[in-house]
């Protein structure tokens, strides 16, 4: 049988599936101006096609599926989406990445529907720094809904916050304090360079390294990684119930550990985030007599896969910013 391996051994056990590329946010890394639709923009993928999609990887080993926007949380199917992908054999885990907007009042119906994991985006635990860094200052909504969600009892539930030198550099005390007592995840992402943020990325860029030879001063240490996780060195102190990964793209060997792919919101798929070539699938989303065609074509496309992105050059592939395929 075949299966999600490409030419470097690496197997891809989880797919990222963009919903939409619309946002409600305006965050300075991402999309400052607001969300604008680009020419040409395809639809996104209509709940039958996802559900085919999903079905064609779980058939060649994919077990987990995050759901990711721009904001998943703007389809008002999201929780039909949720529903037919838990209900494909062989997906043990449904994700969400979401700006946590919608929790307070969604994610109860989320997690009936099979949704199993949340991450969602916290810049800043500071309500004017979360404002100014995402254009809305609806952090006490947001800190709300994660409490549900962790009432709740999902399988895991993590935060996100992207590093800006010179915004939330100084947050790490604050952050601490949230995890001494919530089972919860915090990930701090390394701001990438993506094609239209340079001059913002060479302002605030801060080096992940930094921030954990800090956290190892202050007795936090690294932990085994699990098999489908993603990209993060995971560090636990035990002195905290929550622990704290580091996802640093611009890492020596970030690329080696790669365990994912990527489709659009338009079923493109990509390799790579940073990747130069987008494969559609949707003409194989049509019918499910098509089912084998799909697999061919993605076992195909992984013997394709690059040994890793070309961000230390400052190749940025076909990403304009990051809401445009969910980071």
């Amino acid at each position: 049988m075949a299966s999600l391996v490409d030419r470097y051994g690496r197997r891809f056990p989880y797919l990222r599936l963009s919903l939409i590329e619309a946002c409600n946010f305006r965050c300075s890394y991402c999309l400052p101006q607001g969300y604008r639709p680009r020419p040409g923009l395809a639809p996104p993928l209509a709940l039958a096609e996802i559900r085919r999609l999903i079905d064609g990887f779980a058939r060649l080993g994919m077990s987990k599926v995050r759901l990711t926007g721009g904001e998943p949380s703007l389809r008002r199917d999201l929780g039909e989406i949720i529903a037919a992908i838990a209900a494909v054999p062989g997906v043990a885990k449904v994700a969400l990445t979401s700006n946590g907007v919608l929790l307070q009042r969604r994610i109860a119906d989320w997690h009936a529907a099979g949704l199993t994991h949340l991450n969602v985006s916290v810049d800043a635990l500071d309500r004017a720094r979360f404002a100014a860094i995402t254009g809305h200052d609806r952090l006490p909504v947001v800190l709300d809904g994660i409490d549900r969600a962790l009432a709740l009892g999902l399988a895991a539930v993590k935060l996100n916050a992207v590093l800006l030198r010179g915004l939330n550099d100084d947050q790490l005390p604050a952050f601490l304090d949230y995890l001494r007592t919530r089972d919860v995840g915090l990930r701090f992402i390394e701001l990438m360079q993506t094609g239209d943020n340079r001059a913002y990325f060479r302002r605030h860029h801060y080096r992940a390294e930094a921030l954990e030879r800090e956290l190892q001063a202050q007795g936090w240490s690294l932990q085994p990684r699990a098999a489908d996780a993603g990209p993060a060195r995971d560090y636990a102190h035990p002195d905290y119930a929550g622990r704290i990964g580091i996802i640093a793209p611009y890492s020596r060997d970030f690329c080696a550990g790669c365990n994912r792919l990527r489709v659009t919101a338009g079923g493109d798929l990509r390799l790579c985030l940073f990747g130069n070539v987008g494969i559609p699938l949707r003409p194989l989303l049509q019918a499910d007599a098509q089912a084998g065609e799909l697999q061919a074509a993605l076992t195909r496309q992984l013997g394709l896969k690059s040994a890793g992105h070309g961000l230390h050059r400052g190749e940025t592939g076909l990403t304009p910013h990051l809401a445009s395929l969910g980071g």
